[in-house]
């Protein structure tokens, strides 16, 4: 059964979903972005206010107090797709999909709890609802693997299946797709967390039996018509990663790729769940390196007990708030938010040092600005990410922040020849002897 479109989705639909699968969408500019809506759901937290008001009948002194956050006439503008919104709405249901908020009470509870505030505000899948929330085994890695490498994977979807457990995986070709086959092939259950092209794959034929049958789910954080983009790759990695129990690597590239990114996001910061990398066949630096950082051999287990006992390693737990689950805003207001913090994903990762008053402080006596203080702290993470070409949206997306700040920053790390800004299309990348440094 699809869960029916709540208020508080349907304003969140029209203020940031691209709403692509009908004709006459606005562009992405004047979308919120995740970092101005979660500005803006800060905003109406403190009004005490729920995303549901703003299309409410007397909304228009709501929608002025919110104009310090966002134009009022930009809100007006997105709340005014109501059309486009059910025309989409139509489309989406006529195809199986559903969507819910971070509002909803189906939301899943690990993406609130893990990531927070940052958890997507939005979430369109296809498939049972009720296995988000199963946890499981993530199996990550490569698209491009070696027969050998997809055999083992495949045997280890089968061992999911056999001891019955869920297993997550990104739904990409090579690895992905390998995982997930192998565990519906031996009757187990799967949930793919999609980057891009939600409706196409929840489409494809080899799909649809399992989603009928409950034992396929597909989710996306972004719009089921929404092509590849790197920053969205990058950015549901984390996502895998919050859903799961425990995750395996089974081949990653070395300081660069999506696999590598997340794996050492979770190894360095988050530090949600144990991380294993592949222990047999030919030998990997990736996999090394990771092991390096932390991650654990995988045991390659042959009974039940002892894959259970997989589940068990739970190095430096995230700590939840106590909160209303059912409730996005009792649960934000529990985070202590403040609209003035730098984004969580640029603190503690271990290559910069945190910002903090103290430290704005005090680098201001050596004539350092605040500004100057944040974009020392933000640099390492632009250092890290662009060892691939990126465009200056995919950047935005993957740093959740504006994309004229994303272009800002951007141009000063050309200014200063760290990164080379390559045309046609316009894309940037760290030069080659910045990128060890």
């Amino acid at each position: 059964m699809m869960p029916d479109l709540s208020p508080n989705t349907r304003a969140i639909l029209l203020l940031t979903a691209p709403l692509i699968a009908v004709r006459g969408a606005p562009t992405s500019e004047d979308l919120l972005t995740p970092g101005e809506y979660k500005r803006l759901a800060r905003h109406l937290l403190a009004l005490q206010r729920q995303p549901s008001d703003l299309i409410s009948p007397d909304a228009a002194e709501l929608l002025h107090a919110c104009h310090t956050m966002i134009d009022e006439h930009r809100l007006k503008r997105l709340l005014e797709r109501g059309v486009l919104l059910s025309q989409a709405v139509e489309h989406w249901h006529a195809r199986a999909i559903w969507v819910i908020s971070r509002a909803d009470a189906d939301y899943p509870k690990g993406l609130k709890l893990r990531l927070r505030e940052n958890a997507p505000a939005i979430l369109y899948g296809c498939g049972d609802l009720n296995l988000l929330g199963s946890g499981g085994l993530a199996v990550v890695g490569s698209r491009h693997a070696d027969d050998a490498l997809i055999d083992h994977t495949r045997s280890i979807g089968q061992i999911v299946a056999r001891f019955g457990r869920m297993l997550i995986s990104g739904g990409a070709r090579g690895i992905d797709l390998a995982a997930m086959r192998g565990t519906l092939d031996a009757g187990g259950n799967v949930c793919g967390v999609l980057a891009d092209s939600l409706e196409k794959t929840a489409m494809l034929r080899e799909h649809r039996n399992r989603l009928l049958e409950g034992r396929l789910a597909l989710i996306s954080p972004y719009d089921p018509n929404a092509g590849f983009n790197v920053g969205h790759a990058m950015h549901r990695n984390r996502l895998i990663y919050a859903l799961a129990d425990a995750c395996l690597i089974i081949d990653s590239d070395i300081n660069k790729g999506g696999t590598w990114t997340g794996a050492v996001e979770q190894l360095d910061k988050f530090n949600f769940i144990p991380v294993y990398v592949r222990s047999t066949g030919e030998p990997s630096v990736g996999l090394e390196a990771l092991r390096q950082k932390g991650a654990f051999a995988w045991p390659n287990p042959e009974d039940e007990e002892s894959f259970k006992s997989l589940f068990t390693l739970k190095p430096h737990p995230v700590e939840a708030p106590s909160m209303n689950e059912n409730s996005l805003f009792t649960y934000d207001q529990a985070c202590n938010v403040t609209a003035m913090s730098p984004a969580p994903h640029l603190m503690n990762t271990g290559a910069h040092p945190e910002v903090t008053p103290s430290t704005v402080k005090e680098d201001s006596k050596l004539g350092a600005t605040p500004a100057d203080v944040l974009f020392a702290a933000i640099r390492p993470s632009f250092q890290q990410l662009l060892r691939i070409p990126m465009k200056e949206t995919e950047v935005a997306a993957a740093l959740d922040i504006t994309t004229a700040q994303a272009k800002a920053w951007l141009q000063r790390l050309v200014d200063e020849g760290m990164l080379e800004m390559r045309k046609r299309p316009v894309t940037y990348i760290v030069k080659q002897k910045h990128l060890f440094e």
